[in-house]
């Protein structure tokens, strides 16, 4: 585990005190937890993005489209 220094406003570092305490926790502890959620959230967002960028269509059309004005009829 790392040691590090957080720097926020007053108003910000005085709720997240007070969350801690409603949780029983430090806020050390709830900062990291947070934050490791948020890699987690983070990684996977990446994932499915590389994932849909990856995808290969399933094939070629072997007819014409179908005409915009056939698809959107008033």
């Amino acid at each position: 585990m790392k040691n590090i220094t957080v720097t926020m406003d007053d108003t910000v570092a005085e709720w997240v005190r007070v969350e801690a305490a409603k949780r029983g926790s430090s806020v050390s502890r709830l900062l990291g937890e947070w934050l490791a959620e948020k890699m987690r959230q983070e990684d996977a967002y990446a994932q499915a993005m590389r994932e849909a960028l990856g995808f290969e269509s399933w094939g070629v059309s072997t007819g014409p489209y179908v005409p915009r004005e056939t698809l959107f009829l008033r």
